[in-house]
């Protein structure tokens, strides 16, 4: 009691979150009963069939679902993967920037897309990337038919990853800047004392210390690999692109809020969750285990 008197101004602070989170987080998980449902809106949880495990067994049955399970996987990894790499490699250049007004200058400028919604940005990509657009007359220039970035199976993953990379690799760049600062000065003093280029300090001073906080970046996200971006495919796929661009999210999407089909398209979202639940943990775990890092 001593220590609630004391503390109870931080309890109160914390109690509006504490009530966004039960309604819109916890409340909602007792529809998760639809999944085992064939759900009718005007029967409501107590009237619609129960069907048991047959949602689950038609998601598997279902050649689309595969497809849709496959292309968010596809697409989820190349981003995490690219998503690593090129914060990694963009930090490292970054630092060895000397002139200080440069180099935040230029941190300022590719952070800026992050902050822009996939709503406009998804509305400038189409505009760029359409046959007509400024992509193609730059291509034409160079003798190169025009390409049908966000009509084309072939083209559209592509398209997706590398606008996803822009948009967040600056970002993401932040975590291994703040890794680089951690690094003690006296190391690039006494290799240079031994004759080391900035090439060798890069190599053997500087990637190694980017190590152990690119495997917990890596290892925690693996939580998401599910997650392919729901925002971003929504505002750039079309119906010509399904086979190639199609993720779990979007085909919940149509098949549950579109088609009417919410038992079914419950039973998918669940069976994602269910699984991202497993890799977070498996992620904190390696992330533990190889780099020490843990939250709980």
């Amino acid at each position: 009691m001593k220590s609630l008197k004391r503390t109870w101004p931080f309890h109160v602070m914390l109690l509006p979150a504490l009530i966004f989170l039960i309604v819109f987080s916890y409340v909602p998980m007792g529809g998760i009963v639809m999944a085992f449902q064939d759900y009718k809106p005007w029967l409501g949880l107590s009237g619609s069939a129960w069907v048991g495990l047959d949602n689950f067994r038609y998601l598997f049955e279902r050649q689309d679902s595969m497809q849709v399970i496959w292309n968010t996987l596809i697409i989820a990894v190349l981003k995490m993967i690219f998503n690593l790499v090129v914060p990694f490699i963009f930090a490292i250049l970054l630092n060895e920037i000397r002139k200080v007004g440069l180099q935040r200058s230029i941190q300022t400028l590719v952070y800026l897309p992050h902050f822009l919604s996939w709503v406009i940005l998804g509305g400038i990509l189409i505009d760029l990337l359409a046959v007509d657009g400024f992509a193609n007359r730059v291509l034409g220039f160079f003798g190169i038919n025009p390409i049908f970035f966000l009509g084309d199976n072939n083209w559209f993953r592509f398209t997706v990853i590398v606008s996803d990379v822009w948009k967040e690799f600056g970002y993401n760049t932040i975590i291994f800047l703040a890794a680089l600062a951690g690094i003690n000065p006296s190391l690039y003093e006494a290799a240079e004392m031994d004759g080391a280029n900035r090439w060798r300090q890069t190599l053997h001073i500087t990637m190694p210390s980017l190590i152990p906080i690119t495997i917990v970046v890596g290892t925690l996200a693996l939580g998401n690999v599910l997650n392919a971006g729901f925002d971003q495919i929504f505002n750039l796929y079309n119906p010509l692109v399904y086979q190639k661009g199609d993720i779990i999210d979007t085909f919940v999407y149509r098949t549950a809020i579109l088609n009417g089909e919410m038992g079914f398209g419950t039973a998918i979202g669940l069976f994602k969750s269910a699984i991202s639940m497993i890799l977070i943990l498996i992620s904190y775990r390696l992330a533990y285990k190889w780099a020490g890092y843990r939250i709980f």
